[in-house]
């Protein structure tokens, strides 16, 4: 019985990512913006980002941008990361996970109190060159 083993990539491809944290709006409302731009290239994801009529969509454009800035910056001051083509960077991950909950309360009849969450996220957009 012959022994296989598993083939290595030729091209190594070059990751770079970005994390927000605390922003203060659920996951789960996040995850609707951040699903969208999943396996697109950077500047598509930017463009539509743009158009995308909700309140989170701003936080993930933020945090693309970052996310590009840092591979840009990379690419210039790291010996490694200079194959990296800036040009063709596709959002190889994007996730947005539950933060920590603040815990307010709000009265209610008869002197007892409901709780109100307030609930926080954080967003990370890996991009990658291949």
């Amino acid at each position: 019985m012959a022994l296989t083993l598993p083939k290595l990539r030729q091209s190594n491809p070059m990751e770079v990512f970005a994390i927000t944290k605390n922003i203060h709006m659920s996951a789960q409302k996040m995850r609707e913006v951040v699903r969208q731009i999943q396996g697109l290239s950077a500047a598509h994801a930017e463009a539509v980002l743009a158009v995308v009529p909700r309140k989170g969509a701003r936080f993930v454009a933020k945090t693309l941008k970052s996310a590009i800035a840092n591979a840009e910056d990379l690419k210039a001051h790291k010996q490694e990361y200079n194959a990296m083509n800036t040009d063709r960077l596709r959002v190889k991950e994007a996730v947005a996970q539950t933060a920590s909950t603040l815990r307010r309360f709000t009265p209610k009849a008869r002197g007892s109190a409901g709780p109100t969450l307030k609930r926080n996220c954080h967003i990370k957009i890996t991009l990658s060159d291949e």
